[in-house]
């Protein structure tokens, strides 16, 4: 290979990579062709004429941190000096770390509830020696926290004042209710209309008596209605009580009378079913018991002893055909039991291979996956391009508060029938998860991934999304990525996912991708 040809490569690469012809990527590139190829070119291997200067130790930690061009040579040296003071590296260390807890807790007094818990299990990573992952991975969830946080509920407080976004304790300033006493002044005339109600509700609605201590302050209450602009809540919670205590002790009784009914009940039955012998004679005995437990029980349960003894009376006549259905299908059950449990099983099973999303049709994110490694692999053996282009519906969260989930649903039902329509018959949509779709664009650049994201938000815009007789304002953003342009599948779809969050940012209802 000759050297025209390996600067052609590295010019390739530079771009495939997506980085500028600078001197330093050029080099870079320039080494990694040629070692490639296989040819030794000296201004190539300086790192290794410059490493044989250094210590045993120091070319330990070349190999070890895989030191390859003069760059990163230059910047393992300058790390070197800048720790040759380990003291001030500690210290400096521990100052930062301590700057980043105090930061912490004050976001979690803030008025979020996400945003404290996230910054209450930052803090306890802080303090467990975090390894560098898990740094990383705390990072990218107040990045995540960031992307979905969504302060549009302050816009229903806009009735009552001027909302502030940027300082809640304005906002709140701002705000002027109606006072009480515009709403319902309290007159003589009032406060009988509520006395009359208070009262009524100490009335106990189970037992059969009014205790003595309800009984007093429901007649102070009725005598002069007036002492309730006074203070008397004590009195009132008091009464209050009393009333769920006696309604409590009366079920309690209630409950205990009828439970003996049911236990002898139970019991005698379970008895001549699993006997089947004698069972007209048994039920006889039963109607026997129920009557002389009528008459020894409370009078407030004579209607209860009544049904049950109505009951004996059809069991008598219906017992015996009953018991031997019972045995007849037994086996019926049991073999039924066994084929239920093999559906289930075959159910799950079902669940678990399936690759269409249950609400939009449209393909989940487990079929998804699946076609982008088939087209990703398309494209590493023969080059076919495809786009990338992801979707969200703009304040999708304030849709389910004002209109419910099941409005939610028909919508994100809705977005998918237009996600469908303006696809392709070889094109791929499906649902990446919550409101975000995804649509893989075969053998198509990054123009024709924005002409078909712009096709899909006008037609959102356009497009009259009713519930009930309401009509709910849709739209949608997108981020658009080529293949060709990045240098692995993980990478295209990361880059469309950043410009959708850019499209948000900028003010949603909106295509963005890298110009």
């Amino acid at each position: 290979m000759t050297i025209q040809k390996i600067i052609n490569n590295a010019i390739k690469r530079l771009k495939a990579e997506g980085k500028l012809l600078t001197p330093d990527f050029y080099a870079e590139a320039f080494c990694k062709e040629a070692d490639r190829a296989k040819m030794s070119v000296e201004d190539c291997n300086q790192v290794d004429k410059f490493k044989n200067m250094l210590s045993k130790d120091f070319q330990k930690d070349l190999k070890t941190y895989r030191i390859k061009t003069m760059n990163e040579f230059v910047r393992f040296l300058i790390s070197k000096l800048n720790r040759t003071n380990p003291s001030q590296c500690s210290n400096q260390l521990e100052a930062q770390t301590l700057l980043c807890k105090r930061a912490l807790q004050a976001i979690q007094i803030l008025h979020n509830k996400e945003a404290s818990e996230l910054a209450k299990k930052s803090i306890e990573l802080l303090e467990n020696a975090p390894t560098p992952e898990q740094l990383d991975s705390f990072r990218q969830r107040w990045v995540n926290f960031l992307t979905t946080y969504d302060d549009t509920f302050l816009e229903t407080l806009k009735s009552f004042g001027k909302v502030d976004n940027s300082d809640l304790r304005k906002t709140i300033e701002n705000l002027n209710f109606q006072s009480k006493s515009e709403l319902l002044p309290m007159n003589r005339e009032n406060l009988e209309k509520i006395s009359k109600l208070l009262v009524a509700s100490f009335v106990p609605s189970i037992a059969s008596s009014v205790n003595d201590t309800i009984a007093n302050i429901s007649e102070k209450i009725k005598s002069n209605p007036t002492i309730l602009d006074d203070d008397i809540e004590k009195e009132i919670k008091s009464a209050i009580s009393l009333r769920i205590a006696l309604d409590k002790e009366s079920v309690k009784e209630m409950v205990e009378s009828i439970d003996g009914v049911l236990d002898k009940l139970s019991l005698r039955l379970i008895d001549m079913i699993e006997s089947s012998d004698n069972s007209n004679a048994e039920i006889q005995a039963i109607k026997r018991e129920l009557e002389s437990y009528t008459e020894e029980s409370s009078v407030n349960f004579k209607l209860a002893h009544k049904k049950l003894f109505t009951i004996a009376i059809a069991l008598e006549e219906n017992t015996e055909l009953l018991s031997k259905d019972l045995k007849g299908h037994n086996k019926d059950v049991e073999a039924l039991s066994r084929k239920v449990k093999k559906l289930e099983q075959e159910l799950e099973k079902a669940k678990k291979d399936s690759k269409e999303d249950f609400l939009t049709k449209l393909y989940n994110k487990r079929a998804l996956d699946e076609f982008l490694d088939l087209k990703e692999a398309e494209y590493q053996r023969y080059g076919r391009n495809y786009a990338i282009v992801m979707f969200d519906l703009d304040h999708f969260k304030k849709v389910n508060d004002t209109f419910g989930h099941e409005a939610g649903d028909a919508v994100l039902a809705a977005f998918a029938k237009i996600l469908k329509k303006q696809a392709r018959s070889v094109d791929i949509v499906g649902r990446f998860g919550g409101e975000e779709f995804l649509a893989l664009l075969s053998d198509t650049n990054l123009q024709g991934g924005v002409t078909f994201a712009n096709k899909v938000l006008k037609s959102v815009e356009k497009a009259r999304f009713m519930y009930k007789g309401d009509r709910i304002k849709v739209t949608a953003s997108a981020g658009v990525s080529e293949r060709s342009k990045h240098i692995s599948l993980q990478a295209t779809i990361n880059s469309a996912d950043e410009y959708l969050y850019i499209a948000k940012k900028n003010g949603r209802n909106r295509v963005e991708y890298k110009k």
